[in-house]
């Protein structure tokens, strides 16, 4: 994704995971519980050593019968640690488990969401395959991280402090030494596991340009096959895939000398300490207890040790799939909601008034192409416009600049004497509907297809929605009517079924200004006769906007605006442009000569 140098630079390192503070937050009752299994459960553990240190000196070192009572009762003791270390295990397990699940649903619905909220702008240099990877990958890691490697971190410092503490307790001499040598040990850790952490975030952005890569080809299906690039395509998947791999082994390998180095150097350590220690037994400087409790102590630290390496190289690879996500969150869309927003008035019988004065712009990927260039235009309530002119003229850009997809450079956009900037993005956009030239279809049956127009709607309005558009019957004609699934991307219907199922969602809408971006252009001619004259109907009582080049909606519009280069250039009716000779009429001659 292309940097944006206007949001905020990302944490580096494990401070990274700090963003996820505000995900757990709500749940503070839940890591408060966790938190006490965790202590309880690691106080168990550490009780464990002391119990068999008295064993030891009390049943093994002696033939004193009177102590076999004592005995029994520390072997009852280990077994009650036992059961209350496998009852807190467990709920800690329980709790932390589900705080993975719920924080890694309530992240990905986040940012879900927020994408949505982006402006056009976003998708221009952002792959949809790649915040699918953000989604899925990224918000698995935080979910192993949060679910399971937190609370063994935290179990595992717990264990090694106490530990530390014990150890000193038994024996001061031997476990100074042993801290000493652990502190010279931590500085290879630390420096192997930053590399681990940088080789994680190159990792996820790999699979992220192989999901890309897919996600893109598979919506480009039909392309792919009609040119025969299937084995192309495959290959230029498999060396994603490669590149991925490859540095996911990087990865590994960074992460297995990480682990090598912390377990080879701690156990080296403590072996040479046992060493020492045993010497010490020999001498009677320490108790065989003692020294049992020692070794155990130095087992719990050096485990503990180990798994904090463990999960120090899960934490990497979190806090780089962290920073994508945070990433992703801070961006911040150019086109939003004003604070403190205006309000329409109420609707008129006969639509909306728009105004355009001195628009100018260009998109942000191109600031030194002018889309618009000072145009103006006056459309009346009720009034039908249709827009026409070459490719590039900048009709689609005009329709997108309505509905506020992007935000002008100068100029103004009234609707209803409101400045669009001034209301809210939803209320904007509720009052207008747009059939667009590329019809969108959804995963869905018909019924939810069209609904998606007005979600409130009832089955009855949707019905009636889908006869206007000349629907209703081939919808009828589908194995299960209303109830029959399209297909991802409406595969299952043809060009002008998929294109009348637009303009019955759009007709559902019912809003005072309609949009309409060639929108009989994928009908053959009899659904075209259907459909215009539904579109006639629906263009009663509201204003109409429409881009076409087919001379039957031409001709039936008000006025007639011919755009050339951003700019109107011609403005009259179908008879009067002709004429007139100019633009409209070479158009008419090429366009329009099949009527």
């Amino acid at each position: 994704m292309t940097p944006n140098t206007d949001r905020p630079k990302a944490r580096s390192g494990l401070k990274t995971l700090a963003g996820l503070i505000p995900f757990l937050s709500p749940y503070r009752r839940r890591i408060f519980a966790a938190g006490i299994a965790l202590v309880i459960a690691a106080s168990a553990t550490l009780a464990i050593p002391y119990g068999f240190r008295q064993l030891i000196d009390l049943g093994f070192t002696t033939a004193d019968t009177q102590k076999a009572a004592q005995v029994n009762v520390y072997f009852l003791a280990l077994f009650a640690v036992a059961c209350v270390l496998a009852a807190s295990t467990a709920a800690r397990f329980y709790l932390v488990s589900w705080l993975g699940e719920r924080v890694t649903a309530d992240i990905r619905s986040a940012v879900y969401a927020h994408v949505l909220r982006q402006s056009p702008e976003f998708f221009e240099v952002t792959q949809t395959g790649e915040v699918l990877s953000r989604l899925t990958t990224d918000t698995t890691l935080i979910q192993t991280v949060v679910g399971t490697s937190i609370s063994m971190a935290l179990r595992n410092v717990l264990l090694l402090i106490g530990g530390l503490l014990m150890m000193f307790i038994t024996s001061i001499k031997l476990s100074f030494i042993i801290v000493v040598m652990l502190l010279a040990i931590i500085l290879p850790i630390v420096m192997i596991g930053r590399r681990v952490r940088k080789l994680s975030r190159a990792s996820q952005d790999r699979i992220a340009d192989a999901s890309g890569l897919a996600s893109e080809r598979m919506n480009a299906i039909a392309v792919v096959q009609a040119f025969a690039h299937e084995v192309h395509e495959a290959r230029q998947f498999g060396n994603a895939v490669e590149r991925a791999f490859g540095t996911a082994i990087d990865r590994v390998r960074a992460r297995s000398i990480l682990t090598v180095t912390a377990i080879l150097l701690v156990f080296g350590a403590i072996v040479f300490v046992l060493w020492l220690g045993a010497h010490a037994v020999m001498e009677g400087r320490m108790s065989a207890g003692e020294l049992g409790q020692f070794i155990l102590y130095s087992a719990i630290v050096s485990g503990a040790i180990g798994a904090l390496s463990e999960t120090l190289g899960d934490a990497q690879r979190a806090a780089g799939a962290s920073e994508r996500l945070l990433e992703l969150l801070a961006e911040r869309s150019p086109i939003a909601s004003p604070e403190h927003p205006q309000s329409l008035p109420a609707r008129a019988a006969n639509g909306s008034r728009l105004e355009l004065e001195h628009l100018n712009f260009h998109y942000p990927s191109r600031p030194d192409q002018p889309s618009l260039a000072d145009l103006s235009l006056d459309i009346a309530p009720g009034e039908t416009v249709a827009i026409v002119g070459p490719s590039g003229a900048g009709k689609t850009t005009l329709f997108q600049l309505l509905l506020r997809f992007y935000d002008l450079q100068t100029g103004n956009i009234r609707l209803d004497g409101v400045d669009i900037r001034s209301l809210k993005l939803q209320d904007l956009r509720n009052a207008i509907g747009i059939v667009p030239q590329d019809t969108v279809v959804f995963s869905a049956n018909a019924m939810e297809n069209i609904r998606y127009g007005r979600p409130e709607a009832t089955d009855a309005e949707v019905i009636d929605a889908a006869k206007l558009a000349a629907a209703h019957e081939f919808i009828e004609r589908l194995p299960e009517g209303y109830q029959s699934f399209l297909g991802e991307r409406g595969v299952r219907l043809s060009g002008g079924q998929r294109q009348r199922i637009a303009i019955a969602r759009a007709l559902l809408k019912n809003p005072p200004l309609l949009l309409l971006d060639e929108a009989t252009s994928a009908l053959d001619a009899e659904s075209e006769r259907l459909v215009q004259r539904a579109l006639e109907a629906a263009m009663v009582g509201r204003t109409t906007l429409v881009i076409a080049h087919r001379l039957a909606t031409v001709q039936r519009a008000t006025r007639i605006v011919v755009m050339e280069q951003g700019r109107i250039v011609e403005t009259g009716t179908h008879a009067s442009l002709v004429e007139a000779g100019g633009l409209y009429a070479q158009l008419a001659a090429l366009q329009f000569n099949t009527h």
